[in-house]
């Protein structure tokens, strides 16, 4: 994979808010964390993801940005919806499908391969902080809990 004129790009940089050249199926392919950004500007952002077998990315719902997911390696069933209650289940897809989720959709994507899932999402406006890096699914988790924490103090 190659970032601009970089051979050997970081594992954990955020590239943003610099212009970037990128394989995006070799930077996908070679994630090994749950979530990484790779680019974090003003108005998008991009995140590489590893899901492993039998994970997920977890039912949510984001009232105030548009995502765009393409799964290039791995199988997934995709679950979207207008409430928790009601969700359309698309059976398995695999690489070079995408998933558009508009703002107040519920959504998941389970990883139903025997084989790690890997995607990239792009978020308009950026979701994550700039620079975020999960391992696993438990990082991402227990940094939304102190993020909120954060905020119901301010």
């Amino acid at each position: 994979m190659i970032i601009n004129n970089e051979k050997k790009p970081s594992t954990s940089m955020d590239y943003g808010t610099k212009p970037i050249v990128v394989n995006i199926d070799k930077a996908s392919e070679q994630n090994r964390y749950y979530r990484k950004a790779l680019w974090s500007g003003n108005y998008l952002q991009l995140t590489l993801m590893c899901i492993p077998v039998n994970g997920d990315i977890g039912l949510e719902m984001h009232p105030d940005f548009d995502q765009f997911i393409r799964i290039e390696d791995g199988q997934a069933v995709v679950m979207m919806g207008k409430s928790k209650e009601n969700l359309s289940v698309y059976p398995k897809i695999d690489h070079d499908f995408a998933v558009v989720i508009p703002s107040g959709t519920w959504h998941n994507i389970i990883n139903a391969g025997d084989t790690p899932l890997k995607l990239y999402s792009v978020y308009a406006p950026p979701h994550h902080p700039f620079g975020t890096v999960h391992k696993t699914k438990e990082d991402a988790r227990q940094q939304e809990k102190n993020e909120e924490c954060i905020t119901s103090i301010m």
